[in-house]
Formats: C-alpha cells, structure tokens, sequence
C-alpha cells in the first residue's frame, strides 16, 4: 500500500464486506482492527472508517489484488459462520478487482474445506497463476 487513500479503501472494503450480513461479529471487529494497525491506521481513524461510504480505488497490482482478496476471504471466515451474502458478495469484489472467478472459486472451496481456514500462499498464487496459463 502505498497512500493513505489507498489503505483506508482497502480497509472500508474489508467493513463492508463483514457487515453485509447485517452484523458486526467480535472476531470481525478483531480482524478489521489488527489489519488497521498493520496498515498503520490510528483507533480514532478506525472507527470514523464505520461511519463512511466505501468508494474502492482500483488496486494496480495483481499480487496486492489477490492478498486483498484472501484477506477479505478470511475475514469472511473469521467469525465461524458463512453467510450466503458474504459469498455473494466476495464474489462480486473479486469480480470488480479483474480475479479470475474460477480461481476465487476454488480458493473459497479450499477455504471451507482446510482446519482452520488458511491456505499455504504458494497454493494460493499457483491457484490464480494456472488461469493465466
């Protein structure tokens, strides 16, 4: 990330999609707060971020479009329950940032299906790389 509109668009994108359910989990608010202070964004700035519209800036890079999307999947995941409007939704996100569909699929798939919702990110990115092939 570089400018500070930058990371706070990721940030408003990340609470979007863990209130499009209809509700705030702890273990989401957990999350959004630890991504918030790795991306060096004050507590005072962080709760102002529930008050605003999202308006996403388009990510350049591949790679950073591909993080944000996992992050967004585990953030999905965090609070132990899968809400189809979440699905819905990320799906929605991916599409927008220029992801493979086929790919955020599978990742999603394997998501569901490993412990504790983590996947190795070698296997994330040969993932997305097979569909450049």
């Amino acid at each position: 990330m570089n400018t500070e509109a930058e990371k706070r668009s990721l940030l408003l994108e990340m609470i979007t999609l863990a209130t499009v359910d209809g509700h705030l989990h702890k273990r989401e608010l957990e999350f959004l707060r630890l991504v918030a202070v790795e991306l060096n964004i004050s507590e005072e700035e962080f709760q102002d971020l529930f008050h605003q519209e999202a308006k996403p800036l388009p990510i350049p890079s591949e790679m950073q479009r591909i993080n944000q999307f996992y992050r967004l999947a585990l953030l999905m995941h965090c609070d132990g329950v899968l809400h189809e409007r979440e699905f819905q939704a990320i799906q929605q996100i991916a599409l927008q940032m220029g992801l493979n569909l086929s790919a955020v699929k599978r990742v999603l798939e394997m998501m569901k299906k490993a412990p504790n919702t983590v996947i190795n990110p070698i296997v994330l990115m040969e993932i997305f790389q097979e569909q450049h092939n």
